[in-house]
């Protein structure tokens, strides 16, 4: 009998989306009695799930809570403020996440990491090192593969996972050999009851770690590791012995292990301030795993990064365009703004989940050429950008193409930094990024 079966006699499982599905299949493999809820009367994961357990009971739309249900196992999508979650937590039942079954079940040692951007990058850098020093390696979680999915494969040498602050938030225990949080700014408003809750749930993160890789910028994160055994700070800065950071050299600015260079950035093959940061955040976890640093080294000038974070598109009449439409809030899109040395033509916008805006309007300041505005929280951007600068509003994002092109002028970069997430207009931000993609092949023809 597996941990996850001990004392459990009927689960709810809320939604069927790809955690939903993944959640299923580990119950089945544990032979574990669940019933399933999903608000959508046809969703997505319905034949998935007739496959995995054709009897399954399904709630679809109801809101109803069993007298039978003392677990229920929410995906990440669901907020506390699901009608199902608040009669949950009035009658005392257990809310957790796929995480928290990952972690009941999962032997190999786990590398957990966070952060309100980067950690897709971090996540897929680290995985890219660790199999570079054959070190067999799964990654999942919040990005790609749903963690409990890698519990199928043989057991790996070592997991490595992506978090978001939904699942962590409904995690308990998370015994990570190696804990990651690369940063922390307001977000997910809209799911979290405040913006305290979202950064508890984020430094959560090292509640059980035995090993931490923290940001040198995060006053706070001090109080969170007390207990771990080893811990690497990187940052900008430059780095004192046994950490990570950037030095100078003849004019040349270098990734560091403190006094000691180890490569300039010219030839990182990631674009960015923020993805120095994060080749740095994953050099201190590979550390820490005992990963050999010229393997590391060698994955950093070859990695160009993931699509939609900083993905040059083209250079069409002599100005590039840029697809960051993963920036879904503001503190990302400032840090991609801030990556841009060229005036910039700004496409922004779509559902800004609570966000304030008063950054991005001082991040643009002195190098923004124009703005061309999308989506449900438009007008609100707008009113943080200098009056003098040309503000347009666009319907759809070819629009939006044509119109920052038209603003455009030689050398310029089009940037596209919603600073948003993209639910108002798209499927997901992967939609609005290649919609921008094409756009910009478009100008060609």
């Amino acid at each position: 009998m597996s941990k996850s079966q001990t004392s459990i006699t009927k689960s709810l499982v809320v939604g069927l989306g790809a955690t939903g599905i993944s959640i299923a299949r580990h119950l089945q493999r544990s032979d574990v009695n669940a019933m399933y809820f999903d608000s959508r009367n046809e969703p997505p994961g319905l034949k998935e799930l007739n496959e995995i357990s054709s009897d399954a009971k399904l709630m679809l739309g109801s809101t109803e809570l069993a007298k039978e249900i003392n677990r229920v196992i929410a995906s990440p999508g669901i907020s506390d403020k699901h009608p199902l979650m608040i009669k949950a937590r009035k009658k005392k039942i257990e809310i957790i996440s796929d995480i928290e079954l990952f972690a009941r079940d999962a032997n190999a040692p786990l590398v957990a990491i966070t952060g309100t951007n980067g950690k897709s990058t971090v996540t897929t850098l680290l995985y890219q090192m660790c199999s570079a020093n054959g070190r067999r390696t799964l990654a999942g979680g919040n990005l790609g593969e749903p963690a409990l999915d890698l519990l199928i494969q043989d057991e790996p040498d070592i997991y490595v996972l992506e978090l978001s602050s939904f699942q962590l938030h409904r995690t308990q225990s998370l015994p990570a050999k190696v804990a990651v949080l690369l940063n922390v700014s307001p977000d997910h408003l809209d799911w979290h009851t405040d913006e305290n809750e979202y950064r508890r749930a984020k430094y959560r993160v090292y509640r059980e770690a035995k090993a931490a890789v923290i940001n040198r910028a995060d006053k706070e994160v001090l109080r969170h590791i007390k207990h771990c055994d080893r811990v690497i700070s990187f940052g900008l800065d430059a780095p004192a012995e046994g950490q990570y950071g950037l030095r100078m050299d003849d004019d040349q600015v270098f990734l560091a292990y403190g006094r000691t260079l180890l490569i300039s950035t010219n030839e990182l093959a990631m674009y960015g301030y923020h993805n120095q940061l994060n080749a740095l955040a994953a050099l201190a976890a590979g550390d820490l795993l005992g990963l050999d640093i010229s393997i590391m080294l060698q994955v950093l000038m070859e990695f160009s990064g993931l699509p939609h974070r900083m993905q040059f598109v083209a250079r069409v009449d002599a100005v590039d365009y840029i697809n960051d439409s993963k920036a879904t809030n503001v503190a990302a899109a400032v840090a991609s703004i801030e990556s841009i040395n060229s005036m910039l033509v700004l496409v922004a916008g779509g559902d800004g989940k609570g966000g304030n805006f008063e950054d991005l309007g001082t991040a643009v300041e002195e190098k923004l050429r124009g703005a061309v505005l999308i989506g449900k929280d438009a007008e609100k951007i707008a009113q943080v950008f200098d009056t003098s600068m040309p503000v347009y509003f666009a319907d759809t994002m070819f629009d939006a193409v044509s119109l920052a092109a038209g603003c455009a002028m030689s050398d310029d970069t089009v940037l596209l930094a919603p600073a948003c997430a993209s639910l108002d207009q798209y499927d997901d931000y992967t939609e609005r990024g290649d919609q921008f993609c094409s756009a910009v092949e478009a100008l060609r023809s």
